[in-house]
């Protein structure tokens, strides 16, 4: 009776653990929406700079064009593009009506929207690539300024990033880049807005991921000495043939 409820606890924990990895599986491809780096910064933060992050997320098609559109409600001024090897930049301007007044005197011309297109062979199954881009000044009141954006593959498949999260659909699948502006503080520094090598979110994930590993291998190793234990007190081997007669 003990070594069959011991048994049931070792089954019981070794599907916790595959529930788990399941789990952690099935979140990793969040990590491969395009997403704009920096997430957040300070409302009125002067020469930023932002980075538009692009993975690749086919396996039988290059990346060759990525279109990113600027929200009119709010504007980013004097936006200067990095250039990238391998890819040639447009970008679209709009005259203001009324000119916004910025550090450097008023600006007449906002960017509407900036096109990467490979001049090679673009972004290839299981990799990305950068795009950053400077700005002047973010805008001066808080919120979320939006970035829809326009991924084309070389199949000609084009995925729209495009989707805004709401109250019914918090985690939509294919969400538009978003930086979040919040309420400036007159006592803590201006960040550096530069993108990171790697997100937060994914270490968080990744380190998940390892630990369930682990914690999934540590099961099974306890299910397999139990076992043999169980068998040693049967009276036979390990490869559960009986003891040898004695005389």
């Amino acid at each position: 009776m003990t070594r069959s409820i011991g048994r049931r606890s070792q089954l019981a924990a070794l599907g916790s653990g595959a529930v788990l990895l399941l789990t952690v599986l099935l979140a990793s491809p969040a990590w491969a929406h395009v997403t704009v780096h920096p997430g957040t910064l300070p409302a009125g933060t002067g020469d930023i700079e932002l980075t538009f992050r692009v993975p690749n997320e086919r396996d039988d098609a290059n990346t060759v064009k990525l279109q990113v559109y600027f929200p009119t409600n709010f504007p980013l001024l004097t936006v200067n593009v990095l250039p990238v090897p391998g890819w040639a930049a447009t970008v679209d301007t709009r005259t203001l009506s009324q000119p916004i007044q910025s550090g450097d005197g008023p600006v007449n011309q906002v960017v509407t929207d900036i096109t990467w297109t490979a001049t090679a062979d673009g972004i290839a199954p299981g990799q990305y690539e950068d795009f950053p881009i400077s700005a002047g000044q973010a805008p001066s009141q808080s919120g979320e300024v939006i970035f829809k954006s326009l991924q084309t593959y070389s199949s000609g498949e084009i995925v729209r990033w495009i989707q805004v999260a709401s109250p019914q659909d918090p985690n939509p699948d294919t969400p538009a880049p978003v930086l979040t502006l919040t309420g400036a503080s007159p006592t803590a520094p201006v960040p550096v807005a530069t993108a990171p090598a790697s997100g937060a979110t994914e270490g968080i994930a990744i380190a998940a991921l390892v630990i369930a590993l682990l914690g999934l291998l540590g099961v099974v190793l306890l299910c397999l000495r139990g076992r043999r234990a169980g068998d040693r007190a049967d009276g036979r081997d390990v490869d559960g043939s009986p003891p040898p007669a004695t005389t």
